[in-house]
């Protein structure tokens, strides 16, 4: 099983979306997600998110929020457990070359409409809702979602 951050930046009214088309061997290929990505050895969950933030787009967070805690299952992916950001201030400039994918500030409003997997579509629900405190497991056949669950702590 893998650890994972991943982060919704907002700023504006708008997300900063990576759209994943880099990378041949990407189980995220040609989806948009936030950013963020695997703990490294003796990292914590603030600690990975904000080196991945930094790595991906060159910004340093300065206020960000745990909203909650997804639980991945799949039978063809290894179990995953995503700590889930979302972050309202950093500094720095975004950079102009990502080697994951290619970035851009989308409109909450539009983000929905992008080829998301359906998992995310559920959360980024909550976190439009405000919600916070969120366990929500998500098991997946093949790319399919056939279950998920939600309790609030």
């Amino acid at each position: 099983m893998k650890n994972t951050t991943l982060c919704y930046i907002e700023k504006d009214g708008k997300y900063l979306m990576l759209h994943r088309i880099k990378k041949e061997q990407d189980e995220n290929k040609g989806k948009w997600i936030g950013v963020g990505g695997k703990f490294e050895e003796g990292e914590s969950p603030e600690e990975c998110l904000v080196r991945e933030v930094r790595e991906e787009t060159g910004l340093e967070l300065t206020d960000y929020e745990l909203r909650g805690i997804v639980t991945f299952v799949s039978d063809i992916y290894e179990t995953e457990y995503m700590f889930l950001y979302t972050a309202t201030g950093f500094e720095g400039e975004l950079v102009s070359d990502c080697n994951e994918g290619v970035l851009k500030w989308v409109t909450i409003e539009e983000v929905l409409s992008l080829n998301l997997w359906e998992g995310d579509r559920i959360f980024l629900r909550m976190l439009a809702e405000g919600r916070r405190g969120i366990s929500l497991k998500l098991v997946y056949e093949g790319n399919m979602l056939v279950q998920n669950v939600c309790v609030d702590f």
